[in-house]
């Protein structure tokens, strides 16, 4: 299968040759092919950061040949989505992250635990695991199902391919909630930059900057560190395409693993939100998708 370049120049890339750092440094493009074989012809070392969210198990049907998440059994699934991050670790550089999104499925009233296994092959083929995140939406669709709770969640499994890997937490820092209306500490605000202004015994008992009133040495200046609960609400967009990420989800994966400049991989970026995001940062951005509609969805996205 020819992989081709239908955004902004034609790369002229062909299964079974490599295409150089050269070529990929040169722009932001979208690839119309099978994310294994279209990895197979990238340079090696030569993404950021991956973003991206493959085809669930089982959920739907994207209706073209080759698509991942049609298998007969959740092994198989496991496995082709693991051989297809087996070519995306070569793709990534040393100190590169992949940011993955996953979600789960009942089978007859019995949760698979699709996510987890796939993220444990991952590592089985030399992925690091570093955090798993939770994608809280608060906006989730009502269920019927009366014997279980309404799953109103998925994962972000963040791993990395080597120990020493580019996380940007002053990107991403959140509000701190010590001093806000939100606040949970007796006094609250009333002990912003006071000296002796919290209890000895207390939650910041022995941290002795604190006492002395030097908060900001304690808090950074930036906000807190980010959380592994996101709360963004599900996304619509005007297309045929069933599901996008919301731009708020893929931000921090941007912002916190990819440099100003940087080049942002997706293997499978459906209707382009994760290219929208990367651009708009500031960033570069290659896309893989096997469907050409789609594919030809997220050009008109990201070029507007």
């Amino acid at each position: 299968m020819s992989a081709k370049a239908i955004l902004f120049e034609d790369l002229n890339l062909k299964v079974g040759s490599k295409a150089s750092n050269e070529d990929w440094s040169r722009s932001s493009f979208i690839l119309c092919g099978d994310a294994q074989s279209v990895l197979s012809v990238a340079p090696e070392k030569s993404a950021h950061c991956i973003v991206t969210s493959p085809p669930y198990f089982g959920q739907r049907d994207y209706g073209v040949e080759g698509q991942i998440g049609r298998e007969e059994t959740l092994d198989q699934y496991v496995d082709a989505v693991a051989t297809v991050f087996d070519e995306a670790l070569r793709v990534l550089r040393d100190d590169g992250t992949l940011w993955l999104n996953l979600g789960d499925k009942f089978e007859r009233g019995v949760l698979c635990g699709a996510p987890w296994k796939v993220a444990f092959e991952l590592v089985k083929r030399g992925w690091i695991l570093r955090a798993d995140i939770i994608w809280h939406k608060p906006n989730a669709m009502p269920s019927s199902v009366k014997t279980r709770p309404t799953v109103d969640h998925e994962y972000i499994f963040m791993f990395s391919k080597s120990d020493s890997y580019r996380y940007d937490c002053d990107s991403i820092r959140e509000p701190h909630v010590t001093f806000s209306e939100h606040s949970k500490m007796r006094g609250g605000r009333a002990h912003l930059g006071k000296r002796d202004s919290t209890p000895e015994a207390g939650k910041y008992g022995g941290a002795q900057n604190l006492h002395k009133a030097r908060w900001d040495q304690a808090f950074h200046k930036l906000g807190r560190n980010k959380r592994t609960v996101w709360s963004v609400p599900l996304s619509k967009f005007r297309g045929s395409h069933f599901a996008v990420f919301p731009e708020n989800l893929i931000e921090p994966c941007v912002l916190a693993g990819a440099p100003v400049g940087g080049l942002v991989l997706d293997p499978f970026c459906g209707a382009g939100t994760t290219g929208l995001v990367a651009l708009k940062r500031g960033r570069r951005f290659a896309g893989i998708e096997i469907n050409p509609e789609y594919a030809e969805m997220a050009v008109a996205r990201v070029n507007l």
